[in-house]
């Protein structure tokens, strides 16, 4: 396959993973209006938002081994079909029960893009080239959700609340087209499938199948590394969610900030992950530093994809206490959005870190993995919006930000302690390449 086109895939799947974790954030910006049209809480409209992100969560479950039973390109096409269906329910809902399950369904066949879209960069791209294209799949899925408060914020400041959800679904069918026309078939077990029963009848189709569906739970259960770095995900996310209720109360309560105002304020996190991408170059040079140094195979240690992600689980707890120590009115506003701008970069360089690792330690299983990934950080970011707000005003803006980093705090050598004895862990693995 041409590089052009190979990276012409890896631009539709980035696009996806965008797209969906925008539609899950830019909810947030329709509260005002849609709370009044409804008769409902902020409250209960932060329903809608944690049962789309617990959809993305579940999802990936199922179209991640199915993509490495099947084929990617058959899965795209279906779950994002299905998306563009789901989004319609959002945008003529006439009560919020409606659209809080039209969301979960929504999120469920949209997660696909966050899990699927490792496994074809991991498909079309070898060992020794895969860390540029997974540094922007792993930036997709953060730099989405953060751009959705503020593409959102101008959409619901000067239109009807409903239109948000017209342009999720134009910006969706472009996408489904793109896939159609550019994103052929790049899992090579789909082109064998048909044969694989006739070489041995000892594993028919269905038990296969049913193996793949599990795999992401033995890997989460059964593999120290991915429950660790999972856990370390789930938090992280936990926290850009929670952000999505804490901005808003710390920017209109301290600063006096409209709608649109606020929704600007999540481009300090958006510039912090923009600068952790343009970093990429560095960590390509450090990782061929390493390998040089022990002589190492190019398509060996996927240990050497972990040093973005150590010194990002250094930034993220000196960003969230900066943010939080800088929410008083007195104080300008840019300072904690500085601050959000180190957390964000932080976030970033530890996904990308963490997600280039998986992929390169299970190769043979990286969509299952990411799909563990994902269910995981999910849940966390599902659950998180429902006690963020309360816990900025029981414990104030500043301590309530501090328990998060002590939180990351704690977290942060986990990294570090990888790159040491990931080697040793992977002899012991079943799922994993040993090098």
């Amino acid at each position: 396959m041409p590089l052009v086109h190979k990276w012409v895939i890896v631009l539709i799947v980035c696009t996806g993973s965008a797209c969906v974790t925008c539609a899950s954030s830019i909810y947030t910006t329709t509260y005002e209006q849609m709370n009044a049209e409804f008769g409902t809480t902020t409250l209960i409209s932060t329903v809608g938002l944690s049962s789309f992100v617990f959809g993305i969560g579940l999802g990936p479950l199922l179209t991640g081994p199915l993509s490495e039973h099947y084929g990617r390109r058959p899965i795209y096409l279906v779950s994002w079909a299905l998306f563009i269906i789901w989004t319609i329910p959002s945008a003529v809902a006439q009560n919020i029960e409606t659209l809080i399950l039209a969301r979960f369904f929504q999120g469920f066949v949209g997660g696909t893009f966050l899990s699927v879209a490792g496994g074809t960069v991991g498909d079309i791209f070898a060992k020794d080239e895969i860390q540029k294209p997974m540094a922007l799949v792993s930036s997709a899925p953060f730099i989405g959700p953060s751009s959705g408060p503020v593409l959102g914020g101008f959409i619901n400041y000067h239109a009807h609340w409903r239109w948000t959800y017209y342009i999720l679904i134009i910006w969706s069918a472009v996408l489904l087209l793109a896939i159609v026309l550019f994103a052929p078939e790049t899992r090579f077990p789909a082109r064998v499938r048909d044969e694989a029963p006739k070489k041995s009848n000892r594993h028919p189709a269905t038990r296969s199948l049913a193996l793949s569906l599990l795999r992401p739970f033995q890997m989460l259960f059964l593999e120290p590394m991915c429950l660790c770095l999972d856990l370390y995900s789930a938090v992280l996310l936990g926290i850009l969610y929670l952000f999505f209720g804490a901005f808003p109360l710390v920017f209109k309560t301290n600063h006096d900030m409209n709608l649109w105002q606020v929704g600007l304020t999540f481009l300090g996190i958006i510039t912090g992950m923009l600068l952790a991408a343009a970093s990429n170059p560095l960590w390509n040079s450090i990782r061929q530093r390493l390998m040089d140094k022990c002589e190492a195979d190019r398509n060996s240690e996927p240990e050497y994809r972990l040093p973005p992600a150590i010194l990002g689980a250094v930034f993220i707890p000196v960003g969230l206490f900066w943010f939080g120590w800088t929410t008083y009115s007195t104080v300008h506003w840019i300072a904690p959005v500085i601050g959000s701008a180190v957390f964000g970069c932080g976030v970033l360089l530890v996904f990308t870190g963490v997600f280039t690792f998986l992929v390169d330690a299970y190769p043979n299983y990286a969509a299952s993995a990411l799909a563990a990934n994902g269910f995981v950080r999910c849940s966390f970011a599902a659950a998180f919006p429902l006690f963020g707000n309360q816990m900025y005003e029981k414990l104030g803006y500043q301590w309530a930000t501090s328990v998060l980093a002590f939180i990351t705090l704690a977290m942060m050598p986990f990294p570090l302690l990888f790159l040491r004895y990931g080697k040793v862990l992977r002899k012991r693995s079943k799922f994993a390449v040993e090098t």
